[in-house]
């Protein structure tokens, strides 16, 4: 038996690990009027925000055409796998991963086991490099959904965003209502709800600085709470200077922990709008 890791584009992987794991990636598409462009294809970071920053209107986000997928899996069964563990983001936000459910029901080359995330961004990324290693050990398919499912039951993560209208306005926040109004100076805190995956607002705050603060206390109080090594990840879309100095603070605050960056792309950038902020942390499987 053969395992092979697929995730999608918005785990935001760098080159150098989706080699030295031996990922593959499907991109999201990301739609700007009549344009289509590919996630990590034909479309960076630096052009996404400043297309978004210059359109009148809001990008779109769409998922791959399904003859890309099934191309894909087609691929993996020529090279040998006998499996393909295929990691999306919620379903809360895209309908890729019931996509992808549907084709696991048609292919007969290849079996597919579909597993929704239940979030998106560098703690997905975390789960895929996590199932790339388990496959390395020689772990089994059932094996490696059962420790998935416990590994993802370690990961929190909060978000600072600067404004909910491409939230609002694409439907992906639940409980809009009570955030919306008047948010002059204020700074919602998202995440991902544990029982439905999807982006629910918990508080909103005044000032970055004391949002700052907000995701430092409820990260102490996890690390304090928790049994294991934990590792966390300082995430940016589109404010990279920001991002980098609240990190080598974090670094000072919690020298015990090791903190990583990472990045909001396209895909989830058109969602969360510019400027925003996230800290996920985890387990740390390599201790």
């Amino acid at each position: 038996m053969s395992i092979a890791i697929v995730t999608d584009s918005t785990a935001y992987l760098s080159d150098e690990e989706i080699n030295k794991y031996n990922i593959n990636v499907i991109p999201i598409n990301v739609i700007f009027g009549s344009d289509v462009y590919e996630e990590g294809v034909n479309l960076t970071n630096k052009e996404f925000y400043k297309k978004m920053e210059d359109s009148a209107n809001l990008p779109s986000t769409s998922q791959p055409a399904t003859g890309k997928l099934i191309e894909m899996y087609d691929k993996l069964a020529d090279e040998g796998y006998s499996t393909v563990i295929s990691i999306h983001l919620t379903d809360t936000i895209s309908g890729f991963y019931k996509q992808v459910e549907s084709i696991s029901t048609m292919t007969n080359n290849i079996k597919i086991i579909p597993f929704n995330s239940g979030l998106t961004v560098r703690p997905m990324a975390d789960l895929a490099i996590y199932a790339a290693k388990l496959v390395k050990e020689k772990y089994s398919e059932d094996e490696i959904i059962n420790k998935l499912i416990n590994f993802r039951k370690t990961i929190d993560e909060l978000f600072i965003v600067d404004d909910l209208n491409n939230l609002v306005k694409g439907g992906r926040l639940s409980n809009a209502s009570a955030f919306v109004g008047n948010l002059l100076n204020i700074k919602p805190i998202l995440t991902f709800d544990a029982e439905t995956n999807k982006i629910v607002a918990i508080d909103k705050v005044r000032s970055k600085k004391r949002a700052f603060k907000y995701l430092e206390n409820k990260f102490k109080e996890d690390l304090t709470n928790a049994n294991y090594p934990i590792k966390a990840t300082v995430i940016d879309g589109n404010a990279t200077e920001e991002a980098d100095k609240w990190k080598e603070k974090l670094e000072i605050d919690f020298p015990d922990v090791e903190f990583y960056r990472s990045y909001i792309g396209p895909v989830i950038g058109t969602h969360l709008g510019s400027g925003a902020i996230a800290l996920s942390w985890t387990k740390d499987f390599e201790k």
